[in-house]
Protein backbone atom coordinates (compact mmCIF):
# COMPACT_ATOMS: atom_id res chain seq x y z
CA UNK A 1 0.00 0.00 0.00
CA UNK A 2 1.71 3.18 -1.19
CA UNK A 3 -0.82 5.46 0.46
CA UNK A 4 0.13 6.88 3.84
CA UNK A 5 -3.29 8.56 4.13
CA UNK A 6 -6.72 7.06 3.45
CA UNK A 7 -10.08 8.65 2.73
CA UNK A 8 -12.76 7.73 5.29
CA UNK A 9 -14.39 5.41 2.75
CA UNK A 10 -11.11 3.62 1.97
CA UNK A 11 -10.51 3.21 5.71
CA UNK A 12 -14.07 1.93 6.19
CA UNK A 13 -13.49 -0.78 3.60
CA UNK A 14 -10.20 -1.91 5.18
CA UNK A 15 -11.75 -1.89 8.66
CA UNK A 16 -14.45 -4.26 7.39
CA UNK A 17 -11.62 -6.55 6.19
CA UNK A 18 -10.16 -6.73 9.74
CA UNK A 19 -7.29 -4.24 9.57
CA UNK A 20 -5.56 -3.38 12.87
CA UNK A 21 -6.94 -0.08 14.19
CA UNK A 22 -5.01 2.30 16.45
CA UNK A 23 -6.55 5.43 17.98
CA UNK A 24 -4.25 8.31 19.01
CA UNK A 25 -6.88 10.68 20.45
CA UNK A 26 -6.83 11.40 24.16
CA UNK A 27 -7.85 8.50 26.40
CA UNK A 28 -11.17 10.02 27.48
CA UNK A 29 -12.26 10.79 23.91
CA UNK A 30 -11.36 7.22 22.91
CA UNK A 31 -13.24 5.75 25.91
CA UNK A 32 -16.39 7.75 25.14
CA UNK A 33 -16.51 6.72 21.48
CA UNK A 34 -14.29 4.69 19.16
CA UNK A 35 -14.36 2.25 16.25
CA UNK A 36 -14.90 -1.30 17.55
CA UNK A 37 -11.52 -3.03 18.22
CA UNK A 38 -9.61 0.28 17.97
CA UNK A 39 -6.78 0.21 20.51
CA UNK A 40 -5.73 3.42 22.24
CA UNK A 41 -2.04 4.33 21.76
CA UNK A 42 0.25 7.26 22.52
CA UNK A 43 3.51 8.15 20.75
CA UNK A 44 5.26 8.27 24.14
CA UNK A 45 4.89 4.47 24.58
CA UNK A 46 7.44 3.93 21.80
CA UNK A 47 9.82 6.80 22.56
CA UNK A 48 12.78 7.26 24.86
CA UNK A 49 11.63 8.35 28.34
CA UNK A 50 14.60 10.54 29.28
CA UNK A 51 14.97 14.21 28.44
CA UNK A 52 16.18 15.55 26.05
CA UNK A 53 15.75 12.45 23.86
CA UNK A 54 11.99 11.98 24.27
CA UNK A 55 11.39 12.56 20.56
CA UNK A 56 13.58 9.61 19.54
CA UNK A 57 12.19 6.11 19.17
CA UNK A 58 13.26 3.51 21.72
CA UNK A 59 16.70 2.13 20.91
CA UNK A 60 15.75 -1.44 21.83
CA UNK A 61 14.19 -2.84 18.65
CA UNK A 62 13.12 -6.06 20.41
CA UNK A 63 11.16 -3.99 22.91
CA UNK A 64 9.56 -1.97 20.11
CA UNK A 65 8.66 -5.19 18.32
CA UNK A 66 7.16 -6.67 21.49
CA UNK A 67 5.10 -3.53 22.17
CA UNK A 68 3.76 -3.46 18.60
CA UNK A 69 2.94 -7.18 18.60
CA UNK A 70 0.95 -6.67 21.82
CA UNK A 71 -1.23 -4.21 19.87
CA UNK A 72 -2.01 -6.98 17.40
CA UNK A 73 0.25 -5.63 14.65
CA UNK A 74 1.47 -7.99 11.92
CA UNK A 75 3.46 -7.20 8.78
CA UNK A 76 0.76 -8.80 6.62
CA UNK A 77 -2.17 -6.77 8.00
CA UNK A 78 -2.84 -3.10 7.20
CA UNK A 79 -2.74 -0.71 10.16
CA UNK A 80 -5.18 2.19 10.21
CA UNK A 81 -4.42 5.06 12.58
CA UNK A 82 -7.10 7.47 13.76
CA UNK A 83 -6.54 10.93 15.22
CA UNK A 84 -8.21 14.25 15.90
CA UNK A 85 -6.24 16.41 13.45
CA UNK A 86 -8.09 19.69 14.01
CA UNK A 87 -7.19 19.75 17.72
CA UNK A 88 -4.07 17.62 18.23
CA UNK A 89 -0.37 17.58 17.34
CA UNK A 90 -0.43 15.15 14.42
CA UNK A 91 0.00 12.05 16.59
CA UNK A 92 -1.60 9.83 13.94
CA UNK A 93 1.11 10.92 11.49
CA UNK A 94 3.79 10.13 14.08
CA UNK A 95 2.49 6.57 14.55
CA UNK A 96 2.29 5.99 10.78
CA UNK A 97 5.79 7.44 10.31
CA UNK A 98 7.09 5.19 13.11
CA UNK A 99 5.52 2.05 11.63
CA UNK A 100 6.86 2.84 8.14
CA UNK A 101 10.31 3.55 9.60
CA UNK A 102 10.23 0.23 11.45
CA UNK A 103 9.36 -1.62 8.24
CA UNK A 104 5.56 -1.82 8.11
CA UNK A 105 4.57 -1.07 4.50
CA UNK A 106 0.80 -0.84 4.98
CA UNK A 107 0.31 1.76 7.71
CA UNK A 108 -1.86 4.81 7.00
CA UNK A 109 -3.95 7.38 8.84
CA UNK A 110 -7.45 8.55 8.07
CA UNK A 111 -7.90 11.97 6.47
CA UNK A 112 -10.11 13.98 8.82
CA UNK A 113 -9.66 11.49 11.66
CA UNK A 114 -12.37 10.06 13.89
CA UNK A 115 -14.96 12.72 13.07
CA UNK A 116 -14.63 12.04 9.33
CA UNK A 117 -15.15 8.31 9.91
CA UNK A 118 -18.27 8.95 11.99
CA UNK A 119 -19.56 11.24 9.24
CA UNK A 120 -18.93 8.42 6.74
CA UNK A 121 -21.31 6.26 8.78
CA UNK A 122 -18.92 3.87 10.48
CA UNK A 123 -20.16 2.02 13.56
CA UNK A 124 -18.79 3.14 16.94
CA UNK A 125 -18.77 1.81 20.49
CA UNK A 126 -17.57 2.98 23.92
CA UNK A 127 -15.71 1.63 26.95
CA UNK A 128 -12.41 -0.22 27.19
CA UNK A 129 -11.09 -3.04 25.03
CA UNK A 130 -7.99 -5.15 24.49
CA UNK A 131 -6.23 -6.34 21.32
CA UNK A 132 -7.97 -9.46 20.05
CA UNK A 133 -4.74 -11.32 19.31
CA UNK A 134 -0.98 -10.93 19.50
CA UNK A 135 0.62 -9.89 16.20
CA UNK A 136 3.81 -11.21 14.61
CA UNK A 137 5.33 -7.91 13.42
CA UNK A 138 9.06 -8.04 12.71
CA UNK A 139 11.02 -4.78 12.91
CA UNK A 140 13.09 -4.11 9.78
CA UNK A 141 14.17 -0.52 10.26
CA UNK A 142 14.78 1.74 7.28
CA UNK A 143 16.55 5.11 7.10
CA UNK A 144 14.31 6.22 4.21
CA UNK A 145 12.11 8.46 6.34
CA UNK A 146 14.32 9.55 9.24
CA UNK A 147 17.43 11.63 9.76
CA UNK A 148 19.63 11.77 12.86
CA UNK A 149 20.98 14.95 14.46
CA UNK A 150 24.56 14.77 13.19
CA UNK A 151 23.53 13.66 9.71
CA UNK A 152 21.26 16.72 9.59
CA UNK A 153 24.08 18.95 10.81
CA UNK A 154 26.47 17.61 8.13
CA UNK A 155 23.90 18.06 5.36
CA UNK A 156 23.18 21.60 6.55
CA UNK A 157 26.87 22.50 6.34
CA UNK A 158 26.90 21.36 2.72
CA UNK A 159 23.56 22.98 1.80
CA UNK A 160 22.26 19.60 0.72
CA UNK A 161 18.64 19.89 1.81
CA UNK A 162 15.73 22.14 2.67
CA UNK A 163 14.93 22.08 6.39
CA UNK A 164 11.30 22.71 7.37
CA UNK A 165 10.29 23.88 10.84
CA UNK A 166 6.70 22.64 11.31
CA UNK A 167 6.02 24.41 14.62
CA UNK A 168 3.99 27.57 15.26
CA UNK A 169 5.52 30.84 14.10
CA UNK A 170 6.12 31.99 17.72
CA UNK A 171 8.23 28.87 18.33
CA UNK A 172 10.16 29.39 15.09
CA UNK A 173 10.86 32.95 16.26
CA UNK A 174 12.17 31.89 19.67
CA UNK A 175 9.35 30.96 22.10
CA UNK A 176 9.97 27.79 24.16
CA UNK A 177 6.54 26.59 25.34
CA UNK A 178 7.46 22.88 25.62
CA UNK A 179 10.58 22.86 27.76
CA UNK A 180 13.24 23.35 25.08
CA UNK A 181 16.63 24.35 26.52
CA UNK A 182 17.07 27.15 23.95
CA UNK A 183 14.71 28.94 21.58
CA UNK A 184 14.76 29.76 17.90
CA UNK A 185 15.06 27.68 14.75
CA UNK A 186 17.81 25.74 13.03
CA UNK A 187 19.67 28.28 10.86
CA UNK A 188 18.38 28.22 7.29
CA UNK A 189 15.16 26.41 8.20
CA UNK A 190 11.99 27.63 6.46
CA UNK A 191 8.73 27.85 8.37
CA UNK A 192 5.70 25.76 7.36
CA UNK A 193 3.27 25.17 10.24
CA UNK A 194 1.95 21.61 10.04
CA UNK A 195 -1.66 22.74 10.48
CA UNK A 196 -1.38 24.77 7.29
CA UNK A 197 -1.77 21.40 5.54
CA UNK A 198 -5.35 21.00 6.82
CA UNK A 199 -8.58 22.96 7.05
CA UNK A 200 -10.25 23.91 10.34
CA UNK A 201 -12.15 20.60 10.44
CA UNK A 202 -8.94 18.60 10.18
CA UNK A 203 -9.29 17.55 6.55
CA UNK A 204 -6.23 17.74 4.30
CA UNK A 205 -6.19 20.55 1.78
CA UNK A 206 -6.43 19.44 -1.88
CA UNK A 207 -3.12 18.02 -3.14
CA UNK A 208 -2.70 20.80 -5.73
CA UNK A 209 -2.98 23.44 -3.01
CA UNK A 210 -0.29 21.79 -0.86
CA UNK A 211 1.98 21.32 -3.91
CA UNK A 212 1.61 25.04 -4.72
CA UNK A 213 2.59 25.97 -1.15
CA UNK A 214 5.64 23.71 -1.38
CA UNK A 215 6.63 25.11 -4.78
CA UNK A 216 6.79 28.59 -3.21
CA UNK A 217 9.52 27.22 -0.93
CA UNK A 218 11.39 25.72 -3.88
CA UNK A 219 10.26 22.17 -3.13
CA UNK A 220 9.68 19.68 -5.95
CA UNK A 221 8.88 15.96 -5.71
CA UNK A 222 12.55 14.92 -5.44
CA UNK A 223 13.87 17.83 -3.34
CA UNK A 224 15.76 16.53 -0.26
CA UNK A 225 13.78 17.67 2.81
CA UNK A 226 14.27 17.30 6.56
CA UNK A 227 11.47 18.28 8.94
CA UNK A 228 11.50 18.94 12.67
CA UNK A 229 9.35 20.33 15.49
CA UNK A 230 9.77 19.91 19.26
CA UNK A 231 9.89 16.12 19.51
CA UNK A 232 9.27 14.86 15.99
CA UNK A 233 5.47 14.57 16.21
CA UNK A 234 4.18 17.46 14.11
CA UNK A 235 7.09 16.96 11.73
CA UNK A 236 6.22 13.25 11.37
CA UNK A 237 2.68 14.25 10.36
CA UNK A 238 4.26 16.56 7.78
CA UNK A 239 6.45 13.72 6.43
CA UNK A 240 3.40 11.44 6.15
CA UNK A 241 1.58 14.04 4.05
CA UNK A 242 4.65 14.61 1.86
CA UNK A 243 5.20 10.88 1.33
CA UNK A 244 1.53 10.45 0.46
CA UNK A 245 1.92 13.19 -2.19
CA UNK A 246 4.75 11.16 -3.72
CA UNK A 247 7.76 13.11 -2.43
CA UNK A 248 10.64 10.66 -2.44
CA UNK A 249 13.29 12.28 -0.25
CA UNK A 250 11.66 13.56 2.92
CA UNK A 251 12.93 12.70 6.41
CA UNK A 252 11.78 13.42 9.95
CA UNK A 253 14.33 14.54 12.54
CA UNK A 254 12.67 12.87 15.52
CA UNK A 255 15.04 14.28 18.16
CA UNK A 256 14.00 17.76 16.99
CA UNK A 257 14.28 20.83 19.23
CA UNK A 258 14.40 18.93 22.53
CA UNK A 259 17.57 17.19 21.41
CA UNK A 260 19.15 19.97 19.29
CA UNK A 261 18.65 22.73 21.89
CA UNK A 262 20.14 20.61 24.69
CA UNK A 263 23.57 20.71 23.01
CA UNK A 264 26.04 23.60 23.00
CA UNK A 265 25.15 26.66 20.93
CA UNK A 266 28.51 26.61 19.13
CA UNK A 267 28.00 23.13 17.70
CA UNK A 268 24.20 23.23 17.33
CA UNK A 269 23.27 26.86 16.69
CA UNK A 270 19.77 28.32 16.74
CA UNK A 271 18.55 31.57 15.24
CA UNK A 272 15.95 33.74 17.00
CA UNK A 273 13.66 36.27 15.35
CA UNK A 274 12.43 37.91 18.55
Amino acid sequence: MNQWILTPNQAKQLISQSATILDTRNKLAWFLGHIPDAIHVTWQEFSQPEKPYRGNLLKDEKLLQQKLRKLGISNSKPVIVIGNPAHNFGEEGRIVWMLRTLGHNSAAFVDGGYNALVKAGIQTTFGGNQPQQIGDFVVNRTALWEIQRDELKANLAENKLIVIDTREKREYNGATPYGEKRGGHIPGAVHFYFKDLIDNKGNLLPAEEIITKLAKLGIQSDTPIATYCTGGIRSAFFVSVMANLGLTNVKNYAGSMWEWSAEGANSYPLKENL
